[in-house]
């Protein structure tokens, strides 16, 4: 493979997953780590991604990240108009991050009046922009590139909440569940999946039926799984013997 190949490969893993480790590119690609970490680091030099220890992250963390350049985003607009129909007025939701989020406040009718917990600084900005949303957030450890919050701090806060409705995009889901490739991320949607009465996982179809190395939550502890898709589309035959609602 040349090596503009591999490295359109690895971004698209980037861009699919929101972050990819070294180790998983370098098995995938059947190329040393070494290989791997040199690719990064010209495509973060360029600009494409974000270097991280281990791997790489997606550049749509970054708050100004323009959303025109958002991977999928025809497909994610879909989704968050989806996933907006689901909040109504007076409700308190937990919200992560993600450029699906993202298109997701965008589609906030400007009426809603709602309040959101997010442990995602990204999103928290983005929401501060809406004229009648209260937002809090949920402050702990922030990792730097990410622009998440994690730890036992914040972790200890959602115990604390009882949300109606917990929206959450997925790096990975298929017939067993959502998995993801960060053990802190993990704890934190965790949590904010038990702080909720019901949970909405917005995903473009392109990550159904892939997995990662750590579990978030099985299938059944899913109410609703929103698509770009129709819900009577047969993509969704692994899914619907949870119960789940597919929008």
């Amino acid at each position: 493979m040349l090596k503009r190949e591999r490295q359109a490969f690895i971004m698209k893993q980037v861009n699919l997953h929101n972050r990819a480790l070294s180790a998983d590119l370098g098995a995938m690609l059947n190329v040393s780590e070494d290989t791997i970490r040199r690719d990064l680091n010209e495509l973060a030099e360029a600009g494409e991604l974000i270097k991280v220890h281990g791997g790489a992250l997606s550049k749509s963390y970054h708050y100004d990240y323009v959303p025109s350049s958002t991977y999928a985003f025809s497909e994610k607009t879909i989704i968050a108009q989806k996933a907006a129909s689901l909040i109504e007025n007076g409700m308190f939701v937990m919200i992560g991050g993600g450029t699906t989020v993202r298109e997701l406040v965008r589609a906030l009718p400007q009426n809603l009046h709602a309040t959101f917990f997010t442990v995602s600084l990204t999103t928290a900005l983005q929401l501060c922009d809406h004229p009648n949303v209260e937002v809090i957030f949920l402050g702990g450890k922030l990792v730097k590139n990410s622009q998440i919050s994690v730890g036992g701090e914040v972790i200890s806060r959602m115990n604390d909440i009882s949300a109606d409705l917990c929206i959450l995009g997925t790096n990975s889901i298929d017939g067993e569940g959502i998995t993801d490739s960060d053990l802190e991320a993990v704890q934190v949607k965790k949590a904010m999946i038990k702080a909720c009465k019901r949970t909405a996982i917005v995903t473009i179809s392109e990550k159904l039926g892939s997995t990662q190395r750590l579990r978030v939550c099985e299938l059944n502890d899913i109410d609703f799984l929103i698509t770009e898709l129709s819900p009577d589309s047969p993509r969704f035959s692994n899914y619907t013997q949870s119960g789940m609602i597919i929008l």
